[in-house]
């Protein structure tokens, strides 16, 4: 070997030294964690949400006046609607949130959309939103059906401009051409459900909230709804569904988080979820609930 040659693989090797001291295990596995904070579409960390609920009953009306003269403050109770949850989901992730009714699944998804600010904890959401949380929401019941678009579509951060261009589409997907100037009070559960719907989705947002809306209106709709869900499966969009109708997670889920008392009790792959749900719900009481043990994702 001669000199040159030798020459060349000491700086060959001091180049690779030097890299390996650059790309050090922590700095490898620093960049995986910044990869992985890329990745996440929200993230909850410790979040709890207290209500306060009355306790006194007001039986007739004697007591109504009485207690109204003297100004009397009614006792009242906190309610944690959610307690202390923490989990990540991550970009184009499918998830469905389940529980028995009361759990804290409407809360909690009201949280994520914004709608509530949580009283501890902390909120990071990645994205656009489209949340259709219940029939109506952000409609203004004596405005039209088109007057709503704009409105609602607004509220979904969608400008004039953009809304008048998709108009037409937002339209025919709805199926409403023959009521959409009639004030939405005079609409149906359906057709509010078809208008909220056909707002929400008319781009593919980057996160999709879903309450109990997809079983609303009529066959021909929901297929429709339903066939609009698929396509944005397969695109990198992040979806919420809460549904009661654990086929229906199954079907369109890969995640599942299970939710008690405010409480995530678990989270991970959906089938395995909805197993154990399926089984507790079977075998519900409440001295097995309370043994419930709450964790963090």
């Amino acid at each position: 070997m001669n000199n040159k040659q030798e020459n060349e693989e000491n700086i060959i090797a001091k180049i690779i030294n030097l890299f390996r001291n650059i790309i050090s295990p922590k700095k490898e596995e620093k960049l995986l964690e910044n990869k992985e904070e890329n990745n996440i579409a929200i993230e909850l960390k410790n979040v709890s949400l207290s209500f306060k609920i009355g306790n006194d009953k007001i039986d007739n009306l004697k007591e109504y006046v009485i207690r109204t003269l003297n100004r009397t403050k009614e006792k009242k109770t906190i309610f944690k609607a959610t307690n202390d949850v923490s989990f990540k989901i991550y970009k184009g992730e499918k998830v469905g949130i389940i529980g028995f009714n009361g759990a804290g699944k409407s809360t909690l998804l009201k949280i994520i959309s914004g709608v509530y600010t949580p009283d501890e904890g902390e909120l990071i959401v990645n994205g656009n939103i489209a949340p259709l949380l219940s029939l109506g929401a952000g409609f203004d019941k004596n405005y039209s059906g088109r007057e709503n678009v704009f409105l609602n579509g607004a509220i979904l951060g969608y400008d004039e401009e953009f809304l008048r261009s998709k108009y037409d589409e937002i339209l025919e997907f709805s199926e409403l051409s023959e009521f959409i100037n009639l004030p939405v009070k005079n609409y149906s559960s359906g057709m509010l459900s078809k208008l909220g719907f056909s707002i929400a989705t008319i781009v593919n947002p980057d996160i999709l909230i879903l309450d109990e809306v997809l079983g609303v209106g009529d066959i021909n709709f929901r297929k429709k709804s339903k066939e609009k869900l698929h396509s944005l499966m397969e695109s990198n969009t992040t979806v919420l569904l809460v549904s009661h109708s654990i086929k229906e997670i199954r079907t369109i889920c890969d995640k599942a988080i299970w939710i008690d008392k405010g409480k995530v009790i678990d989270m991970g792959e959906v089938n395995s979820i909805c197993d154990k749900y399926e089984e507790a719900a079977k075998n519900a009481s409440k001295e097995k609930t309370k043994k419930l043990k709450p964790q963090r994702f």
